[in-house]
């Protein structure tokens, strides 16, 4: 019973891992999210994107020896760490690409 709950587990966040890993380039967003979109991506989203973030923490560090001995520490970090936390943190609330709103630039008339 143990063993299919971990395996479930791990077959779980192993598919996370591989879907939110592409997520993590920061660029100005322009989109008008909805409500609903803001809510869901309060609740939903973003505390299964920290999951992601922190698991994809302890498989970096897991992975570390070899990825370095492999000469890739630094891509490993950035697929397994950096761009979940981007898309964690450095993501408007209810938008569905990664990065910053601009904020608006008031000209001043003289």
């Amino acid at each position: 019973m143990t063993r299919n709950i971990s395996r479930t587990l791990v077959t779980t966040v192993a598919a996370c891992l591989l879907a939110f890993s592409s997520l993590g380039h920061a660029r100005a967003v322009d989109e008008s999210p909805s409500a609903l979109a803001m809510t869901a991506d309060a609740i939903l989203l973003r505390p299964a994107l920290l999951a992601t973030t922190i698991v994809g923490s302890a498989v970096y560090l897991v992975s570390l020896p070899f990825s370095a001995l492999g000469g890739n520490a630094g891509e490993a970090g950035e697929v397994l760490v950096v761009g979940p936390a981007k898309a964690t943190f450095v993501r408007c609330l209810g938008c569905s690409r990664t990065g910053r709103k601009p904020e608006p630039v008031e000209q001043s008339s003289n």
